[in-house]
């Protein structure tokens, strides 16, 4: 499934060590600004202890969770939106990403350059903020002066309604907010998602701690006033220290646990910000059980069981007869296939049925 969170950030704020410590993948670091230039771009395992309670109640001889993908966008300064720096390339880099993970830097280390020359979180932010709202009005303005000319004409339905969204956005924009501030009806979203804003796609701020914060990161004066920003848009908060994830990344699984109860938290802070990112995507999971195989697998919130079962091949869309379905929740608390079935919980659903995160399913096909 083609959907990724992009990476950005300032400069050394600690985007690729916390994309190294996501994906594993050696991404270049560096204290100094453009070490990334072309995005780097990996697979991250989604976290999910209901496959380890499948397997635990119908033993497979493998397990395999879902993946989605993680870019690593190069850093931006002031007037990226004007060719400055890597601008242009960060903006195109920008636009090919479906949500938007947003590192802050929230610790303070005389040893790593800040491009400021402070640790102004809400600078920071609004730094990268105004130059994708720049880039936005601009694309705006255009578009704005053509869709202006041909909604006076009464028989341009598509563009009275287009006009309509963007004599809402402009004004927005031009205040200095970001698009995603706004809320739009199924309709007028699709003529935004068409509009192809910077400022319309879903953020995650992720405020990179200190190691001394992870235990109570909400005491961190940082990760308040980040919280309190992100309020305002609706965007949620993720608190992470990048340098130290990257450690637990190394570290033997036999390891962690120790490390991590020294540290007074329960799992590492990865598997939130990659479940939170998961969901910014608008992803869902739904997971084949037992045999051969139990497997987690992805799919778009609102998609239908003909749709979910060509996730897994084609032939199973094709050839759709219904799907045999039952809830995460009902296995869990019943603790097995069969008590499920005799509760009346199994049930068959057909070509209408819009999948349910934690449906676990078995497709019957003819092809």
């Amino acid at each position: 499934m083609a959907l990724t969170a992009g990476i950005v950030g300032l400069p050394n704020v600690g985007k690729s060590t916390l994309f190294n410590a996501i994906t594993k993948a050696g991404a270049e670091m560096a204290n100094y600004p453009f070490a990334t230039i072309e995005p780097n771009v990996g697979m991250v395992e989604v976290p999910d202890s209901r496959l380890d309670r499948i397997q635990e109640i119908e033993p497979a001889d493998k397990v395999v969770p879902t993946t989605f993908e993680f870019t690593d966008i190069a850093g931006i300064v002031k007037g990226a939106s004007k060719g400055e720096g890597l601008g242009n390339k960060f903006l195109e880099n920008i636009r090919q990403v479906n949500a938007i993970v947003h590192v802050v830097r929230a610790f303070d280390d005389d040893n790593i350059t800040s491009v400021t020359g402070t640790v102004e979180p809400l600078e920071d932010i609004d730094t990268i903020n105004t130059e994708l709202i720049i880039a936005d009005l601009d694309a705006v303005n255009k578009r704005y002066a053509k869709v202006e000319k041909a909604a006076t004409n009464a028989k341009e339905k598509d563009a009275i309604a287009e006009y309509s969204v963007l004599k809402r956005i402009k004004p927005v924009l031009e205040a200095g907010k970001s698009v995603r501030t706004l809320d739009f009806d199924k309709d007028e979203q699709k003529i935004v998602n068409g509009l192809f804003l910077l400022t319309s796609k879903p953020v995650l701020y992720v405020a990179n701690i200190a190691e001394d914060d992870m235990a109570d990161p909400e005491a961190s004066e940082y990760v308040k006033q980040i919280e309190k920003f992100a309020a305002t848009e609706g965007s949620g908060v993720v608190a992470v220290s990048a340098k130290t994830e990257e450690e637990i990344a190394e570290m033997d699984d036999e390891d962690k646990p120790e490390f991590l109860e020294a540290e007074g938290v329960d799992e590492p802070g990865l598997n939130k910000l990659i479940r939170a990112s998961y969901k910014l995507l608008g992803l869902e999971t739904f997971f084949t059980a037992g045999g051969k195989e139990t497997r987690a697998w992805t799919y778009r919130a609102g998609t239908k069981a003909p749709q979910a079962a060509g996730i897994i091949h084609s032939d199973f869309e094709r050839g759709f007869i219904r799907a045999e379905v039952m809830s995460f929740n009902d296995l869990d608390s019943l603790g097995s296939v069969q008590k499920v079935r005799e509760a009346g919980k199994l049930r068959l659903e057909g070509k209408d049925y819009v999948m349910q995160d934690g449906d676990i399913v078995e497709f019957r096909f003819n092809v």
